[in-house]
């Protein structure tokens, strides 16, 4: 009797931001986030210098939790969505814990990009979701096998979604994201005219 199954999952964790911990105030957040866009004149510079569209903390600040009560109260929420999904996950962490490693900031205007990347050194990866007006761009995920697929046909345009090439998901406000940190993504352009905002970590572990 034929059998076919499937083999080396790739899992994706999607939840609310406030399944977890005290609700966070989402206003607030995006306050506090162009509130420190304004002032962070290393980041600004940052972006500039290396053409990256609107703007990012990535490269100026490591101190977001101090900075605003909103984000140390967010990275409480972000602990409890990686301890659960580390669980799902299956991971033996010799009883050590995933620990936040940095956290940023993305602020992306109209034809925005962010090209196809991984976390290297990381566990988890992840982002939640500030602003996300109508025509803002999902979060692109690439098989992982990709580049070893050499001469296969490409996948039918309805293909089931785990058989599919690259996989949209089209977050709303509020919602988190969380991946294994080996696993590329980009963001496609923002066909919207206003600002797509989101804050995205790395969790490492050891």
């Amino acid at each position: 009797m034929t059998q076919i199954t499937s083999l080396f999952v790739t899992r994706l964790y999607r939840a609310a931001l406030s399944e977890h911990g005290k609700p966070i105030d989402v206003g607030e957040l995006e306050t506090s986030c162009y509130s420190i866009a304004e002032d962070d004149e290393a980041g600004q510079e940052w972006c500039e210098e290396n053409g990256y569209p609107g703007y990012t903390s990535y490269a100026s600040l490591t101190d977001l939790g101090w900075r605003f009560p909103i984000f140390a109260d967010l990275v409480k929420a972000l602990d409890k969505h990686v301890a659960a999904f580390a669980k799902d996950l299956e991971f033996d962490l010799d009883g050590k814990e995933l620990k936040l490693e940095d956290i940023w900031i993305n602020i992306l205007p109209e034809g925005g990009t962010h090209s196809s990347h991984i976390h290297p050194h990381s566990v988890i990866s992840g982002t939640t979701y500030v602003a996300m007006p109508e025509g803002a761009s999902a979060l692109k995920l690439e098989d992982p096998r990709s580049a070893r697929m050499m001469a296969a046909p490409a996948r039918k345009k309805d293909a089931r979604e785990e058989m599919r090439s690259f996989i949209y998901v089209a977050p709303a406000v509020g919602d988190v994201l969380l991946w294994e940190s080996w696993l590329r993504h980009e963001v496609p352009m923002n066909m919207s005219e206003e600002e797509r905002i989101s804050v995205s970590f790395n969790y490492n572990w050891g």
